[in-house]
């Protein structure tokens, strides 16, 4: 028997078969009914933290609830020759948990510019040692850098001595002897130095951190403690350039040497001015809160030990800051140095700092405006602004934030001062959760830039146009890590979250949008909400279960699509057809204009007259809980008759065709 003769012969069979048999079609989900979820997923971690008792449903710190706290005493120095800092520092480590702390993580951010670190899309501009560590000691016992760690040991035996793992990486731990008892402080003392990237080349934010060797704008530039909280233990997620910041609050007690004539900014308020000022720059600053004027601290001309500062081939300038949640500074050998003020709402006038090299002074020019509006507007909107002074920054970063300090020219100004509320008044974990950092602050700029141009804000069409975006294979959900977000990182971490607000401002209105996260800042100050404080403190504000509405745009990459496929009048009531092809469900908010003349239009319960002839009529919506996809909204105004009916008429619900959201067809846009 030919083998390959009967082989194909049973193939062909199989084939005409399987071409004869009636292949069962995926039925439409645009027709069939859908599940709505009507709940948000619950994670271990926020399970732990619930049954802990940190955190609740009202979404307010829950009655055990606790953070750790880090405070940091830093000497430093800056070789402009070498582009190398070299310190020393005292972390002292507050253990306000209820947990025994087995090991200690550190977080060397620097480490990203070594070879053979882990990162995503940033390029270093140069490649360097990273953040190399020479001595490290815990309650004053060194650790081993050299030892080799044990992994997979038992925690029942405690190591003989302490190691160190992960010293080439962005992330290493000391592992303890003797843990850290609960509601402990230990000191860690730690010895170092790091080379600050310098180029051409470098890609991404905190890549660069310095112009040849004039100009130095160190950021996430010393060891710091890891972030350790009630939902996850230790933060462990190593840092790969975009995603930025997770950190304990406390108190920066820091000393900066550099050569004399060097300008020196930073976080927290200057301690002695007089042994690094000149008494003419002493004297300016002085004057600074009189007016909005902009007063020169130190000019284009006055350079060099003596004229831009006091005399001395090195000065130490010492800073300090309380309740910060890191700290950066920059420094130059020509910065020009302005400075003018803010009146904070409550609190008085604060000095606004600009440090910035000469040949950048056009950048600078608006700056001082723009971050006084800024820190004056969200002052009112959030809270006010609780820290002594504020810093512009210039440098190869032009836009980048941390406590007090911004490193960016007028450009991203308005930006940058947002984020002084997000995430450094507000401790939001931008590691995994980017958009309650990112994202909020994308949608407090739209209401600054409006207050700026003097007009009402408007976020009409933000939600809708989330639909001609929807379905991108690169976008991530939000609530998934925006570590790990790659490509769609942008979109996910900054763009998402205004169209979301303006969906919710769509259900519940704007302001009380506004007024829930005004008291969300004032209830989550200097503490570390997570994603579901947020949904629950929004919904008990709103007083409204809206736990569908953050399942769908939270966890999920899906769209309304509504449209209206009948519209038919009998006897003066109307039926309106509306109908949603996507799965996430929204309010059906009809916008009907009637003819001019016509016998007078009857009240309507759930109706809002907007003129004499229009009125908006909404159902919320529960009404597609049921599954169905298509609901029947009727309205009785009377004999007057329609000429008009628009489906999401303020553009509020993710949307790709609006096409069809209006009746009669014909006077679409197409």
């Amino acid at each position: 028997m030919n083998m390959r003769i009967t082989l194909l012969a049973l193939l062909t069979t199989v084939s005409v078969a399987s071409a004869q048999q009636t292949v069962p079609l995926r039925k439409s989900i645009e027709t069939s009914k859908r599940s709505i979820r009507l709940d948000v997923p619950m994670t271990n971690s926020i399970r732990k933290a619930f049954t802990a008792g940190t955190r609740d449903f009202t979404g307010k710190p829950g009655p055990n609830y606790w953070q750790l706290e880090a405070d940091y005493n830093i000497n430093a120095s800056l070789d402009p020759a070498t582009q190398t800092i070299t310190g020393t520092e005292k972390i002292s480590v507050h253990n306000n948990s209820k947990d025994e702390l087995r090991n200690i993580v550190l977080r060397l951010d620097h480490n990203i510019f070594r070879a053979e670190a882990q990162r995503g899309a940033s390029v270093p501009a140069e490649a360097t040692d990273g953040m190399v560590l020479t001595s490290i000691k815990v309650a004053g016992a060194p650790v081993d850098l050299t030892a080799t760690p044990t992994f997979g040991r038992s925690t029942a035996t405690p190591p003989s001595k302490l190691t160190v793992s992960g010293l080439t990486q962005t992330v290493a731990s000391i592992n303890l002897i003797e843990p850290i008892k609960a509601g402990a402080t230990v000191e860690v003392e730690i010895a170092w130095h790091t080379k600050l990237p310098g180029g051409t080349i470098g890609r991404g934010h905190r890549m660069t951190q310095r112009f040849d060797d004039k100009l130095f704008q160190p950021t996430q530039w010393y060891p710091r403690l890891a972030k350790y909280d009630d939902l996850r233990g230790w933060e462990t997620s190593p840092y790969l350039g975009p995603s930025e910041f997770y950190n304990n609050f406390g108190k920066f007690d820091v000393y900066l040497t550099v050569p004399g004539g060097w300008i020196v900014s930073g976080t927290g308020v200057l301690q002695n001015p007089k042994e690094v000022l000149t008494a003419t720059a002493q004297q300016r600053l002085a004057t600074v809160l009189n007016s909005d004027d902009e007063v020169t601290i130190v000019g284009e001309s006055e350079k060099g030990p003596g004229k831009s500062t006091a005399p001395g081939d090195k000065l130490t300038w010492h800073f300090l800051a309380d309740k910060v949640n890191d700290f950066a500074w920059a420094t130059a050998e020509n910065f020009i140095w302005k400075a003018t003020r803010a009146t904070i709402p409550g609190k008085g006038a604060i000095p606004i700092h600009m440090v910035f090299a000469p040949e950048r002074a056009k950048s600078f020019e608006k700056a001082g405006q723009i971050a006084r509006h800024a820190l004056e507007f969200y002052s009112k909107l959030w809270a006010p602004y609780p820290f002594p002074q504020f810093t512009m920054q210039d440098g190869p970063s032009a836009g980048m934030e941390y406590p007090m300090v911004i490193n960016s020219n007028q450009g991203a100004a308005d930006h940058e001062t947002a984020h002084q509320w997000w995430p450094m008044v507000v401790g939001n974990n931008e590691t995994r959760y980017g958009w309650m950092d990112e994202g909020f602050n994308q949608y407090m700029n739209i209401l600054s830039g409006a207050d700026v141009r003097q007009r009402a804000y408007s976020l009409d069409g933000l939600g809708q146009s989330y639909g001609r975006s929807s379905g991108s294979e690169s976008e991530a959900p939000m609530m998934w890590s925006a570590n790990d977000a790659g490509s769609g990182y942008s979109f996910q971490t900054y763009g998402k979250t205004p169209l979301m607000l303006s969906m919710l401002g769509g259900i519940v209105g704007d302001e009380a949008v506004i007024n829930a996260m005004k008291k969300y800042t004032a209830t989550w100050s200097f503490k570390h909400p997570s994603p579901w404080d947020y949904m629950f403190f929004m919904n008990n504000e709103l007083n409204q279960d809206l736990e569908w509405f953050w399942y769908y745009w939270l966890f999920t990459t899906e769209t309304v699509e509504g449209s209206i496929q009948d519209v038919k009048t009998v006897k003066g009531k109307t039926t309106v057809t509306v109908h949603e092809a996507g799965q996430m469900p929204s309010p059906v908010v009809l916008k009907v204009e009637f003819e001019a003349a016509g016998p007078a239009l009857k009240a309507v319960a759930n109706a809002k007259m907007i003129d004499a002839t229009t009125a908006v009529v909404t159902w919320p919506a529960s009404v597609w809980f049921n599954g169905n996809r298509t609901f029947n909204a009727v309205m009785d105004f009377g004999e007057r008759k329609i000429k008009k009916i628009t489906f999401d008429p303020n553009g509020r619900f993710p949307d790709a065709n609006v096409a069809d959201n209006i009746w009669p067809r014909e006077q679409s846009v197409k």
